[in-house]
């Protein structure tokens, strides 16, 4: 019972550690594409511009506690500010169950953070700034050296296997897929191995493909509207970072039953 005890506090601080994090994406997605410091400075209401106190600042329970507005003027604060910081928490959660309190998880949750500051950002600009790339890889270094659990020619295959047909793709087809995602394809590759790159497109394409019909049914956007296809890799790139051998071998008993 007390290794019980111990471990619940241990993931409640986890999760707390990852609702924090998701504080800080918040910012990221909030000032990265207007060009602001995220560093420096303040955070404040996006209405009055009234500097926020620490105690308006606690991840996910300040927007319940002000009833989602601000405590100066009352305009109203979006509720994507405490699903931000939730879905930080969970991340941090799930890495850590999946993986233990290891290297790993770490870099796990360092790449779903960045993944997650990514998938708002194109939702929201149909855009993924160049600097999101450049901090996916710390954790292609990081694992390169310190997790052997992929040989060299694996990530080498992974940074091409997808971005190279995406890349010929868009020069067939116009607009099919923008550079940055194809970027994203390479940086994560080399992260995840060519087998798993496999896993995290197509279920990527899944979901980027349900959300497609979904437009189409509810006459939303036609056959030729654009979408930010970002946040679908994210998602697939995610799931196959924790799970991806798992489901290759589920895919792979399926033929051999």
């Amino acid at each position: 019972m007390p290794i019980t005890i111990a471990y619940t506090i241990l993931y409640i601080f986890v999760f707390i550690i990852g609702s924090c994090v998701g504080s800080f994406l918040n910012v990221l997605i909030y000032r990265v594409p207007k060009g602001e410091n995220f560093v420096n400075g303040r955070s404040h209401c996006p209405g009055c511009g009234e500097t926020l106190h620490f105690y308006d600042m606690i991840p996910i329970l300040s927007w319940f506690i002000l009833k989602g507005k601000c405590r100066n003027c009352e305009c109203k604060i979006s509720f994507r500010y405490p699903l931000v910081e939730a879905i930080g928490g969970i991340a941090a959660l799930v890495c850590v169950l999946e993986l233990g309190f290891s290297l790993k998880a770490v870099v796990a949750f360092f790449v779903m953070s960045i993944l997650i500051a990514v998938s708002f950002v194109d939702w929201d600009t149909m855009e993924i700034p160049n600097g999101f790339m450049l901090w996916l890889i710390l954790p292609c270094v990081v694992s390169l050296f310190f997790l052997k659990d992929l040989l060299w020619y694996q990530r080498v295959i992974g940074f091409f296997v997808v971005s190279i047909p995406m890349f010929l793709i868009t020069c067939v087809v116009n607009g099919a897929f923008g550079g940055a995602d194809i970027k994203l394809m390479s940086v994560c590759g080399f992260l995840l191995g060519w087998q798993n790159t496999l896993v995290a497109t197509f279920l990527g394409l899944l979901v980027g493909g349900i959300y497609c019909i979904y437009l189409l049914a509810s006459k939303k956007g036609g056959l030729k509207a654009h979408f930010a296809f970002g946040p679908f890799l994210s998602v697939g790139i995610m799931i196959a970072m924790l799970w991806g051998e798992d489901l290759v071998q589920l895919y792979l008993g399926m033929f051999l039953i």
